[in-house]
């Protein structure tokens, strides 16, 4: 099989054409065939990140095994192409299947996936906490990299949901619990991701210095780094023009507009 570390460089999220490519022409050099299947669910996540629900669910389809990782996958890519058309039942029996099957193989970084998915679902934003905390629970209790890999995701989506529900300061406790998990692992890209969700909620919560410190300080890490982010100019924009500066704001505004693809 493929290590899911080499399988998570292949990933562009904010590029998933990209993706999909990189996908395909690690599959069309694969001598083995099951190697090549789990690159086909790749491809068909990034198809359904692209809206091709109908040829994501065409390469799945060439895929039939019983059991095993790629079946856990299977049923993990389904579980999501169906969630992202609004068939909710039909993604739960998904990601149930996917759980069942990835805790019945040992494959415990996909189990966790699917229940991340699963917490995902439902509508009522105290139930998604109640789930993404069980999630989290296990895996902070993990020995298992690949499971303790999911605690930094796992507290953004607490983070959303807390946000979802009113609770502010709670939020931003998950974020920064983030921050601090991110920063361990060294994953500059995700930790600025993480930090932007701190700086975020600052402003929502009417700490505009704190916020915007943290955004000039990624604005200035990203041009160094050669990989502006418009979302940090959209919060700059924000925080400005609450500052009463709207000169700065119609600045930012400009260039996070500048750094937007077309369309």
């Amino acid at each position: 099989m493929i290590d899911p570390a080499d399988l998570r460089a292949l990933w562009d999220f904010s590029d998933p054409a990209g993706s999909e490519r990189r996908f395909r022409e690690r599959r069309a050099a694969s001598a083995e065939p099951q190697k090549a299947a789990v690159l086909t669910t790749q491809v068909a996540r990034a198809l359904g990140l692209q809206g091709q629900y109908v040829e994501a669910h065409a390469e799945l389809d060439q895929l039939t095994p019983a059991d095993g990782e790629v079946a856990v996958r299977v049923a993990l890519e389904r579980g999501r192409l169906l969630r992202d058309t609004g068939q909710a039942d039909a993604a739960a029996d998904c990601f149930t299947r996917a759980k069942e099957s990835a805790e019945a193989g040992g494959h415990h970084g996909l189990g966790i996936d699917a229940l991340h998915m699963l917490a995902l679902l439902p509508d009522d934003p105290a139930e998604q906490e109640r789930r993404t905390r069980e999630a989290l629970a296990l895996a902070r209790a993990s020995s298992d990299p690949e499971v303790r890999r999911w605690v930094a995701p796992l507290l953004n989506n607490l983070g959303m949901t807390l946000h979802d529900t009113g609770d502010l300061v709670a939020a931003l406790e998950a974020f920064e619990e983030a921050v601090r998990v991110r920063t361990a692992q060294g994953d500059a890209p995700e930790t600025a991701v993480a930090r932007w969700m701190v700086g975020w909620t600052l402003r929502l919560l009417g700490r505009t210095d704190e916020a915007l410190a943290i955004q000039q300080a990624l604005a200035h890490e990203n041009e160094e780094a050669d990989r502006p982010d418009p979302y940090v100019h959209d919060e700059l924009a924000l925080l400005h023009a609450e500052r009463g500066e709207p000169d700065l704001a119609a600045r930012h505004d400009r260039e996070a507009a500048r750094l937007r693809p077309e369309g």
